[in-house]
């Protein structure tokens, strides 16, 4: 079994090499706006680019809807100008460009002061339907690119954005939106850091070759892929893709935030594992683990129930810790993934059980909290009908 491991470490290799993902900008606070369209001629490149500049910083004010101000005071609010599309001539300077303000400086004219409330940390997969193939991160496209350069810092919604490299182009794919599994959810989400999962999709149609591009785009959330919105934009041809990408975008973060304000948008708790409560005897026996780990005395006084269930007292009674150790088992399909843990945590002495490494079709990984050494899960594991193979702190099984 553990050579089957070995044995596709070139296979996985080819899955994740090449450029597949698009590092997402650091968000910020600051108010930005995109989309101005400048058109400028100058005495020369330098004067006409710079002329188009202070043009798009005045009428990104004015869509912002900004009071009239001077033009230095204006240039002192701007913290950057994103350059979108440009054209450079010797004395002509055309561009789609960005503006982002300061939004200390700026934030008290616009009457900006941010979202009141704000959503728990939510992962985004973005999909792109396109010529029949759905994609997220596999390769590079422009809706994954929109999405990597969204500056959301100024947005209600906490957007937690995958980078697209390594691993995540294996764990984040299409056919995660379709699985409800709850402890696959689980397992993905802590991964990353979030609470839920909301999933923008954009199906684009071309028309005919260089023709009209029609992009029809759906907000679902959650692990059972709720639809939330959906509307439809249309570019002229290719080269309005990016620019109806952005667009999109902007009416997601819309969409996303009015489900947020409804209370649609909310961690399922279903995806949350509630905390036990513990029997106090039980939390004096965690406590006294607790000081022996930390090489303090136990007390002598502790209360342990006795197996006859009558509460007897026995008094300097060390208590059982738990270890980890790693097992690898067998996952054809995603179905036992669920199955694998399942068993092994229905195991007498295991604490807990949770993946660390899943490979549909292969050998995924758990690691296993046990009540005793490795040869003794082994034998509670072969009493549950396992083929149980020991390694170094490690096993291997399979039915």
């Amino acid at each position: 079994m553990l050579a089957l491991a070995f044995a596709a470490k070139d296979r996985l290799i080819a899955q994740v090499a090449g450029d597949r993902g698009i590092a997402p900008v650091a968000a910020t606070g600051d108010i930005a706006t995109g989309g101005i369209a400048v058109n400028v001629i100058g005495k020369n490149a330098l004067e006409a680019r710079e002329a188009g500049w202070k043009l798009a910083m005045r009428k990104a004010w004015e869509k912002l809807g900004g009071p009239a101000i001077a033009d230095s005071q204006l240039e002192s609010m701007v913290s950057t100008v994103v350059i979108e599309r440009e054209q450079i001539g010797a004395r002509r300077y055309i561009a789609s460009l960005g503006v982002v303000f300061d939004r200390t400086r700026a934030g008290a004219m616009l009457g900006a002061g941010g979202p009141a409330a704000h959503s728990a940390p939510m992962l985004v997969v973005p999909v792109l339907t396109s010529g029949g193939t759905d994609t997220v991160f596999e390769v590079r496209n422009a809706w994954q690119q929109a999405w990597a350069e969204f500056q959301a810092g100024a947005s209600a919604i906490d957007y937690v954005r995958a980078s697209g490299s390594g691993g995540d182009s294996l764990l984040l794919t299409y056919g995660q939106t379709g699985r409800r599994s709850r402890s696959w959810w689980r397992g993905v989400l802590d991964e990353f850091g979030a609470a839920d999962v909301i999933i923008p999709i954009a199906h684009l149609e071309r028309q005919w070759p260089g023709g009209p591009v029609i992009g029809r785009f759906t907000a679902r959330y959650g692990p059972d892929s709720r639809y939330l919105d959906g509307f439809s934009l249309r570019a002229a041809n290719e080269q309005g893709v990016p620019k109806m990408m952005n667009d999109a975008l902007l009416r997601f973060d819309a969409i996303f935030t009015k489900g947020l304000l409804d209370g649609k948008l909310r961690p399922d708790p279903t995806l949350t594992v509630e905390k036990p409560e513990i029997d106090p005897t039980l939390a004096a026996l965690i406590e006294i683990g607790r000081r022996a780990e930390a090489g303090d005395k136990p007390t002598t006084d502790a209360i342990i129930s006795g197996s006859d269930g009558s509460g007897t007292a026995v008094a300097g009674t060390a208590p059982v810790l738990a270890s980890s150790f790693t097992v690898q088992f067998v996952t054809p399909d995603a179905s036992s993934v669920d199955a694998g843990l399942s068993a092994v945590r229905g195991t007498p002495g295991v604490r807990g059980a949770a993946t660390s490494s899943i490979a549909i079709g292969g050998v995924s990984v758990m690691s296993v909290s046990y009540s005793g050494n490795i040869a003794d899960l082994a034998a509670a594991l072969r009493a549950r009908g396992w083929r149980v193979v020991e390694g170094s702190n490690a096993l291997s099984i399979r039915r």
